[in-house]
């Protein structure tokens, strides 16, 4: 076997590994709900993560240089993990794994409307506009369908929960890529885990329940912390350093598929046609909508931990200097 076909055999399964583990927090999540406060979960969830984040980074020597731009770190936690993790965990506690996952993949389409609005030079054309109507359209026959068909207002509720998450996941990596770039990627992360830890400790102990959880949920958690969080930025680091930021993002469209599967294999959540329709129409809009910027663009960002946003704000060439390491 050559040098090339070992680095592609290498690429797949960092791509095809990354992809299943960040379309299973959806279903970790669920499980846990069951038992834990929102506040609870994303307080264990974030100590796991520290606790594995935080010695890297000092290895690689990453945490000076993330503290010197607490300014901006900060904020990125903020609105990147600390914001959207609570919402999207109160979010779960009323709409199915599935659902939550095929809306979460509207975010490239709501990255790209931001794009716009903070850059006002650039025009969508054609194929962006119609990547976005087809994705909107994409959305509302999730949301009216799928949601809808529940009935009640805590699904509604729960579904404009699930709107700032997904906000807040298109507006961390614009923050990361304008600001950041220059900050190693796994000092932001470790600096922004610290901080969700602080902002989390007084209500997610005082949330807590007085009995130890059960074993399934016990193992949500700690799969959400070691597996979906700080596992899976060390492999997109390794898969970025494999095959660039810009065809890393393509993970976009498998990670609702996995959330989907796992929901309907392991809770038994309904799939639909509308389901399939829905999820195609919002894949198909984001792969239109952003197209463009495949190759306008190079780097990409580091993602949220429940998917890979939009494509990165640089236009500096794709080198290592500006894709996360």
């Amino acid at each position: 076997m050559t040098a090339d076909e070992r680095a592609g055999r290498r690429a797949l399964l960092l791509f095809a590994a990354l992809g299943v583990i960040w379309g299973i927090p959806y279903l970790l999540i669920k499980v846990a709900v069951a038992e834990l406060h929102p506040t609870t979960l994303v307080l264990a969830r974030v100590v796991i993560a520290a606790a594995i984040m935080v010695p890297l980074a000092m290895r690689q020597g990453a945490i000076p240089a993330a503290l010197r731009h607490w300014r901006i770190v900060v904020p990125y936690a903020l609105i990147e993990i600390v914001v959207p993790w609570f919402f999207l965990t109160r979010a779960e506690q009323h709409l199915s794994s599935a659902l939550t996952g095929l809306l979460i993949a509207g975010v490239p389409i709501v990255g790209v409307v931001i794009a716009l609005v903070t850059r006002r030079s650039e025009n969508l054309g054609v194929k962006g506009g119609l990547g976005l109507a087809v994705g909107l359209v994409g959305v509302a026959l999730l949301v009216g369908f799928e949601s809808g068909a529940m009935g009640g207002g805590s699904e509604l509720r729960a579904v404009g929960e699930l709107a700032v998450v997904v906000i807040g996941y298109a507006l961390g990596p614009v923050i990361m890529a304008r600001h950041l770039s220059a900050v190693p990627a796994t000092g932001v992360i470790a600096v922004s885990m610290v901080t969700a830890t602080a902002i989390y400790a007084v209500p997610g102990v005082l949330n807590a329940p007085a009995q130890w959880p059960s074993a399934p949920v016990t193992l949500s958690v700690v799969g959400l912390g070691v597996v979906c969080t700080a596992l899976a930025f060390v492999l997109f680091f390794a898969l970025v350093a494999e095959v660039g930021a810009v065809r890393t993002t393509l993970i976009t469209y498998l990670n609702p598929a996995v959330a989907v599967v796992a929901g309907a294999v392991v809770l038994r959540e309904r799939i639909t046609w509308l389901t399939l329709v829905g999820f195609a129409a919002v894949l198909a809009g984001s792969a239109l909508a952003s197209g463009r910027r495949r190759s306008a663009t190079a780097g990409a960002e580091p993602p949220s931990p429940e998917s890979v946003p939009v494509l990165a704000e640089q236009t500096a060439a794709e080198t290592p200097e500006h894709s996360p390491a």
